[in-house]
């Protein structure tokens, strides 16, 4: 056998990743995923390809095959350089890959993208498609370029660092004296932007913004885990690589009893189940 290689097909990037699997009786092995951008997704495309067989001196007859997933999969009438070609579904690539990358036998997937999408997942079976919200990424970058004028994820993550979220979010605390989950009143959102201050700075915005992001798709997350008797939420995709998105898990599971993970190349995780599907 020879390489299989993963491609996930976005609308102007395209990330790509590679199993080397040289025989039936073994394990296949991860080639380091990478990403590229471009203007549109067929040169986004043949440029992954192209930047991933030459880091990995890889040439075409050492490609058993290729597995595409993603949006921009249909822009691709032909196949690349000749080679064996499939698409596979994404909610699939998805929840392949979200277990791949924990480890895990079963689990909530959350893809966080430009919107999120949530999926359950269990070794043996199909995953299963849930739903979501369009909150996501797009959400972010929409409102932080008209609010705060950036167009940057990076800008607005460094932004939040220095935000003050009790300027912005009204907590539990400023409402009431009970304690609906005991130790978390000054931690637990009632409103976000319910309490936005007049002297409010671009940072407290800023981390209000991503607080308010992470918060909902934490929830959608949370009840999708209860309905399924689970515990275990994997999140993927670009968006789990800002650095307030730990903080923002890390209480949620505290406050909730679950257990959110980010795992190693949680970007990647939906090109590495492309890849992993045809093995299924």
């Amino acid at each position: 056998m020879g390489v299989i290689i993963g491609i996930d097909i976005g609308g102007s990037t395209t990330k790509i990743v590679g199993f080397n699997a040289e025989s039936q009786s073994k394990e296949p092995t991860l080639i380091e995923p990478i990403f590229v951008k471009a203007t549109d997704p067929i040169t986004s495309i043949y440029g992954a390809f192209g930047k991933f067989t030459s880091q990995n001196n890889l040439g075409l007859s050492d490609i058993e095959k290729i597995m595409i997933t993603g949006v921009g999969a249909s822009f691709l009438a032909q196949p690349i350089y000749g080679c064996d070609c499939e698409v596979t579904p994404e909610f699939k690539s998805i929840g392949i890959g979200g277990l791949y990358l924990s480890g895990l036998n079963e689990a909530i997937i959350g893809s966080l993208g430009t919107g999120t999408a949530f999926v359950h997942a269990k070794r043996g079976f199909e995953p299963d498609y849930l739903g979501g919200t369009g909150m996501g990424g797009g959400t972010l970058m929409g409102l932080a370029r008209k609010i705060l004028n950036l167009d940057s994820i990076e800008h607005i993550e460094a932004l939040a660092n220095d935000g003050n979220i009790h300027n912005v979010d009204l907590k539990i605390k400023d409402i009431t004296k009970n304690d609906i989950i005991p130790g978390f009143a000054d931690l637990m959102t009632a409103s976000n932007f319910g309490n936005l201050s007049d002297i409010a700075s671009k940072s407290d915005i800023a981390l209000g913004l991503l607080n308010m992001v992470f918060e909902t798709i934490g929830m959608v997350g949370v009840f999708a885990a209860r309905n399924h008797d689970l515990k275990d939420i994997v999140l993927t995709g670009n968006l789990t690589q800002v650095r307030q998105a730990k903080e923002v898990f890390d209480t949620l599971n505290k406050m909730f009893e679950m257990n959110f993970t980010i795992p190693k190349y949680a970007q990647y995780a939906t090109v590495i189940g492309a890849a992993l599907s045809h093995f299924s």
